[in-house]
């Protein structure tokens, strides 16, 4: 398959054009799905540039997509995760495929299994764990149970680089569709609310939050200074 990723601060991205091209993909080729931002770019080590570049990094956060764009790749979009993962669901599970979820509270996850069960009848979890992997037995016992019960898609909302790390001890033991969802399970359950659709469809998902948390100006800070050094063409 030809890699067409575009290279930002060593982080290599595709430039997806849709939500159906990524899927096109992933279901050709195995790997980790990584959500790229301008926090991911920004902030690379050899470390997680290593883990992206090794799996598939696709365009989760609006820097990342005006990155590309300067690049001249006019049509590549935004693809939020806390999205992606049930377009999989969606389009997979009435093709028998089978699915594994980590992460979030015991409470958060009971909730995402019981939804995930009234919204697509007769989907097949397999299993299922929360997010609170204490010991190294415990580690060793998830990654066991997956390489038993050989899911087609694993879902791990755990946060970055956790969940990342996780996510390639348990594909070296089990080769799969994996997707790293940080926070999904809480947004998708209504403990943590979105930004409503206005907010989403114009690209100021960053801003709501800021206005809702405006601890996050720290973090918002380097949005600014990302979007300098690409327009300076120095990303």
């Amino acid at each position: 398959m030809t890699d067409n990723r575009i290279e930002l601060n060593g982080v290599k991205v595709h430039p997806f054009t849709s939500h159906e091209e990524l899927l096109s993909y992933v279901s050709q080729q195995k790997g980790i799905l990584v959500a790229i931002n301008a926090e991911k770019i920004l902030h690379a080590t050899e470390q997680t540039r290593s883990i992206i570049n090794r799996n598939i990094g696709y365009c989760d956060g609006i820097g990342a997509v005006m990155a590309l764009k300067k690049r001249g790749y006019n049509n590549v979009i935004k693809i939020p995760g806390c999205e992606l993962w049930l377009k999989i669901i969606s389009m997979t599970y009435q093709q028998s495929k089978t699915y594994y979820l980590v992460g979030g509270k015991q409470e958060v996850i009971d909730q995402t299994v019981k939804k995930l069960k009234d919204e697509f009848q007769g989907i097949n979890i397999v299993n299922y764990r929360n997010g609170y992997i204490k010991t190294e037995e415990e580690k060793q016992e998830l990654i066991n149970d997956i390489a038993e019960k050989k899911p087609d898609v694993v879902f791990v909302a755990m946060g970055s680089p956790k969940q990342e790390l996780l996510m390639e001890e348990m594909s070296q033991k089990h080769p799969a569709i994996y997707q790293g969802l940080g926070g999904s399970f809480d947004v998708y359950t209504g403990n943590v609310k979105r930004a409503p659709k206005w907010w989403v469809d114009h690209n100021l998902e960053w801003a709501y939050r800021l206005i809702k948390e405006p601890v996050r100006i720290k973090r918002q800070i380097h949005l600014v200074k990302f979007l300098f050094l690409v327009k300076c063409g120095k990303i």
